[in-house]
């Protein structure tokens, strides 16, 4: 290994600091300190999806949000969610030695795997988790519908 290439661990942890244009080619993504500098932008935040017996449950990491920083919106077959963490700490960028963290606006909006009944979405925040939980349609239960005679 060449003395210039940063090992998957140092790229993975920020233990070196990689130039903007190698973490670009390496990654493929902008680097996370230019979009923390950028006005307007917003971060994805990140998520689990995954099904019980009943319901598609959304898990996301939001420490340091508030709920009313939080907005979700739902409908049959995709769920937004949007919030923003706010940096209270006045610091320089100079004063950094690791910036990892994001602070800013961040959004994701996840096309489900099935269609859901948005009006028995259930959402909770417990020590900085969002879990929500979205009940499934069963589009195989079959409803009978009775005639009505006039």
């Amino acid at each position: 290994m060449s003395k210039n290439k940063k090992s998957f661990f140092e790229r993975l942890t920020g233990s070196v600091i990689m130039n903007p244009e190698e973490h670009k080619i390496q990654t493929g993504n902008r680097n996370l300190n230019a979009a923390l500098t950028e006005e307007n932008e917003e971060a994805q935040l990140t998520v689990d999806v995954f099904q019980t017996e009943n319901d598609i449950m959304i898990q996301a990491i939001v420490a340091g949000v508030k709920e009313n920083d939080l907005d979700i919106s739902i409908t049959q077959d995709m769920i937004t969610i949007r919030g923003e963490r706010e940096n209270k700490t006045e610091t320089t960028k100079e004063d950094y030695y690791y910036q990892e963290l994001y602070w800013g606006a961040f959004s994701r909006s996840i096309l489900l795997p099935q269609e859901i009944n948005p009006d028995e979405a259930e959402a909770n925040l417990k020590n900085g988790v969002l879990t929500i939980k979205l009940p499934r349609l069963d589009k195989e239960r079959v409803k009978k519908v009775k005639i009505k005679s006039e």
